[in-house]
């Protein structure tokens, strides 16, 4: 990016969650920390998101920019191998090697034998076997740096099994289990107790929670990093298709929900029928790669492989650095998406 931009600019960032894909995020997180002109707020994070920003903000409060890429590093780098994590066997068939194999049936079933067991296996049945994959990754975290003053403030996202609402965990709130809770895939793994409320994955609800951000001492501008692609121009026909896509639009639903909400008040401002200043301007911004993620699937969403996690890093430095090519002047002044086309 042009070297010339040196003011200080001050943003927050809306994490998706989307499983492994959220090495993407890794990638986006650890090119942004190149730039010290640039400041991270507030982090919102959901399910991937909610992992990347405690392990940022962890990080960043005990050792700078160095601290956040080495937390951030050593993050992926433990669920790149939780294969190898003891009481997890009930949970291979579901990886890369089911990935394979319905490769090779793909001719003969529709779906693979891991989607259909995902449908009529729960987690519960497998008793005493079954332990969450994730757990020692999130258990690395301390959560001590995660509550710490420095660094950006973060907030979490889960939803209520028992409401269907959303539950924002904010600062001082971000627990261990908050983060499991956050990344609760119900058909993998059991529903996460806090307070005597039980959670699934925060992106049934928000993917991520934006209106956190809202908040008047926040900066203006709320960069999304999008894992789930919003436009397909194919018609899914095959039934492993249609389930991906599936998963994709309830993923996406929420955000677009409060992308609307956002045109609408900015509507709003700009015909003068509030008050100014009393409600926020909100300039989004969005970093992502929908070609890659077009390109994969529901199904490397639960494949952590190194070669992939590789792969989306990279993708993921890459996509942050042309944002930052394009847009570093506008950050703090203008938004750089269309909202409309988004959503409509």
């Amino acid at each position: 990016m042009d070297r010339r931009v040196r003011a200080k600019k001050r943003i927050n960032l809306a994490l998706q969650g989307g499983g492994a894909h959220g090495a993407f995020t890794w990638g986006v997180l650890d090119r942004l920390l190149d730039e010290d002109w640039l400041e991270i707020a507030a982090i919102s994070g959901t399910s991937a998101g909610a992992l990347n920003g405690a392990a940022f903000k962890a990080g960043m409060a005990t050792g700078g920019r160095d601290g956040a890429r080495t937390a951030l590093r050593a993050l992926w780098e433990r669920v790149g191998g939780f294969e190898d994590v003891p009481g997890i066997d009930w949970f291979k068939p579901f990886m890369a090697g089911a990935e394979y194999a319905a490769s090779v049936a793909q001719s003969f079933l529709p779906v693979s034998p891991a989607d259909i067991a995902a449908q009529v296996v729960s987690p519960y049945d497998w008793g005493p076997l079954w332990s969450n994959p994730l757990e020692p990754a999130v258990r690395a975290l301390k959560i001590d740096e995660v509550h710490a003053h420095a660094g950006p403030q973060l907030f979490v996202a889960a939803t209520n099994v028992h409401t269907g609402k959303v539950r924002v965990f904010g600062d001082g709130e971000v627990t261990h289990e908050a983060i499991l809770a956050s990344a609760c895939l119900p058909t993998f793994f059991k529903a996460v107790e806090i307070d005597g409320q039980h959670y699934w994955d925060g992106g049934y609800s928000a993917n991520p929670a934006l209106h956190p951000l809202y908040d008047p001492a926040l900066p203006d501008d709320v960069v999304i990093v999008s894992l789930n692609p919003l436009y397909r121009p194919e018609v899914p026909d095959s039934a492993q298709e249609i389930l991906n896509r599936i998963n994709e639009i309830s993923f996406n639903a929420a955000l677009l929900r409060d992308l609307r909400a956002i045109a609408f008040v900015k509507r709003l401002i700009a015909q003068g029928a509030v008050t100014k200043g009393a409600m926020k301007d909100v300039l989004v911004h969005v970093i992502d790669d929908e070609a890659l993620m077009r390109s994969l699937s529901v199904r490397t969403k639960i494949a952590p492989t190194p070669l992939l996690l590789d792969r989306l890093f990279e993708a993921g430095r890459k996509a942050a650095g042309r944002f930052l090519d394009a847009h570093a002047k506008d950050l703090n002044k203008r938004e750089t998406v269309d909202l409309v086309a988004m959503f409509d």
